[in-house]
């Protein structure tokens, strides 16, 4: 579908997650286009987000962040993270990569909860607690503490991906990340797509995800600029530094 079509999947107050991380694979064009269409208050997940999630605070468009870190690598803190954090513009929810991992495998695994190892001991368990997000109990086989990580599924996953067919069959090459766990956990996965081919490309081979996830695919090409797309272009910092300028 068109990419406004797509768009207007999104409500204002959804939970999003998005692809890549820091500045690679970051589904921009979409991300443009949701600035565009004046969405509001939505509520950004992921483990390591970066110039796709500081541009949406940029524009106003978040309100609510739970992730592990936030980097623009050399660049360093995102601003907009920082400082809209510090002045309390958006709520921030502090994750670690390893719970964050093991919440989104049990969205998509369709599990209500995933146990992970080596968090117990942090006050971010009290903060998750409260939250009733994490809940430490006893290992039923050893009787030691354990952390259970509550499914993540977000009400929509923005993946953005090197070939797409028109049934949602998709290929990622480099880096997955966890974009394919997020693709198969949240309620609405939106492809945008480098190249669109012919379903008979993926005759005889799997999917990086598999079209029965998929909601819409969008033609995108050149859609992860200014971040870099693997084997096809690498990130522009021209652009990069001028998005990064105030408002």
């Amino acid at each position: 579908m068109d990419i406004k079509e797509a768009v207007n999947l999104v409500k204002d107050g959804d939970s999003i997650t998005i692809s890549g991380m820091s500045f690679h694979r970051n589904p921009m064009a979409f991300i443009y286009e949701l600035i565009r269409s004046g969405k509001k208050g939505l509520y950004f997940i992921d483990r390591e987000p970066g110039f796709g999630l500081e541009v949406l605070l940029k524009h106003g468009v978040v309100k609510k962040i739970r992730a592990a870190m936030a980097t623009l690598e050399w660049f360093g803190i995102p601003p907009y993270f920082r400082k809209m954090i510090e002045n309390k513009d958006v709520e921030f929810i502090e994750d670690t990569c390893g719970a964050f991992i093991a919440g989104i495998r049990a969205g998509a695994f369709g599990l209500p909860f995933m146990p992970v190892k080596g968090i117990i001991g942090s006050d971010l368990v009290k903060i998750h607690e409260k939250l009733e997000d994490w809940k430490v109990t006893k290992d039923p086989f050893s009787g030691e503490d354990i952390l259970l990580v509550k499914a993540i599924v977000p009400d929509v996953a923005i993946i953005h991906v090197h070939k797409a067919d028109d049934e949602g069959n998709s290929e990622i090459l480099g880096p997955l990340y966890e974009d394919e766990y997020k693709a198969k956990a949240a309620k609405i996965t939106i492809i945008t797509a480098e190249e669109i081919v012919d379903k008979s490309y993926f005759y005889g081979k799997r999917p990086t995800i598999n079209g029965e996830y998929v909601t819409a695919v969008v033609h995108a090409p050149r859609g992860a600029e200014p971040t870099s797309m693997f084997g096809l272009y690498d990130v522009d910092w021209e652009k990069v530094v001028e998005e990064l300028q105030p408002i």
